[in-house]
């Protein structure tokens, strides 16, 4: 495959960096917009042809250099048997572990739950250019424990899961390992169904010090590491408020990891194990802002990116809800069409 993403992902430079957004695949494209006033978030990701052309539409309205799986992180609490509803307000469990005795108990995980997914991947695969990869991905353990163990996303500081961690740390490992075994199912079977690149979403890592983050959740991501390489498929890593955490890093742990936008991309790269690969990290709430603010801090991001050639484009986190698109269109050419001095 002719990709400048996977080129920078195995190390050969290219004169610009390669682009794409989490979140690309919603919230801000008119065309995804017109089709969530027919279908529901969950009709989408079950329909492996409409799951394929969400998938696929930043890439043709955008232009974006690589496609993501338009999933969610909580298909794997889903197969695990917990009733799972994504409403307005955001997803909800029927019955959160908090209200749950012995909850690892109660798990029951049933890797044939996602099965759709893989039918979405190969219909995605049928149906993408030819010059475009595919990253698979799934919810880093600390991110999908909490919305376990909480129930409600409406509260991103998940006191009660918190609580559970510190309290019930025997417990807590259980369902880490229960999270682990299916999460790495599950990228053995993005892999079987041939995604390009894996990424590894962990939207809450700086919810905890980084030691307890180090002793209780590493291990989970060390695992899926080593699983993503014994299938030859890179593996990015996106510990969001990690902060200096960033410095335990090793190439063993990531091929690539995600810089969110509360740490400076040069500070990253002096933590940052030299042979890990940075991705990230510009702050999405600046496409709020008029075209002429955001390329004012783009400007910024030359410099680095003149040096450091191992470094893919994108956000410090996801799109956010009222982004305009033009912006977003922008950005997205701007960043294939500057001189970025190589």
């Amino acid at each position: 495959m002719n990709s400048i993403f996977l080129d920078t992902i195995n190390g050969k430079p290219h004169s610009r960096p390669p682009v794409w957004f989490m979140r690309q695949a919603g919230r801000v494209l008119p065309s995804y917009l017109a089709l969530k006033e027919n279908h529901t978030f969950w009709e989408m990701m079950q329909d492996p042809q409409l799951a394929a052309d969400v998938t696929l539409l930043p890439i043709h309205d955008l232009g974006t250099d690589a496609a993501i799986l338009f999933s969610d992180i909580l298909v794997i609490p889903y197969a695990m048997g917990m009733g799972l509803d994504f409403t307005d307000r955001g997803p909800i469990f029927s019955k959160p572990l908090k209200d749950v005795s012995n909850p690892s108990s109660k798990l029951n995980p049933d890797g044939s739950k996602l099965n759709y997914i893989y039918n979405a991947i190969d219909a995605i695969i049928e149906k993408r250019p030819v010059d475009i990869p595919l990253i698979g991905f799934c919810g880093g353990p600390l991110t999908v424990l909490c919305y376990m163990i909480q129930g409600l996303s409406t509260n991103h500081a998940f006191p009660d899961a918190i609580n559970f961690i510190y309290s019930n740390k025997k417990e807590t490992k259980k369902i880490i390992d229960a999270l682990t075994e299916l999460s790495i199912e599950y990228l053995n079977k993005q892999a079987d169904h041939k995604i390009d690149v894996f990424q590894l979403f962990e939207t809450h890592a700086g919810l905890i010090p980084t030691d307890l983050y180090n002793e209780l959740f590493m291990p989970s991501v060390k695992k899926m590491a080593a699983a993503a390489r014994a299938r030859k498929v890179p593996f990015i890593f996106f510990p969001k408020g990690l902060s200096t955490g960033l410095k335990y890093l090793t190439p063993e742990d990531c091929d690539f990891v995600s810089i969110d936008w509360q740490i400076e991309l040069t500070e990253a790269r002096k933590l940052v194990h030299p042979e890990i690969g940075l991705q990230g990290n510009l702050d999405p709430r600046i496409l709020y802002a008029g075209q002429d603010a955001i390329e004012e801090k783009l400007n910024t991001y030359i410099e680095f990116g003149a040096e450091h050639k191992n470094w893919i484009f994108n956000l410090g986190h996801g799109f956010m809800p009222g982004i305009p698109y033009e912006n977003a269109q922008f950005l997205t050419n701007w960043v294939k069409n500057a001189n970025w001095k190589r």
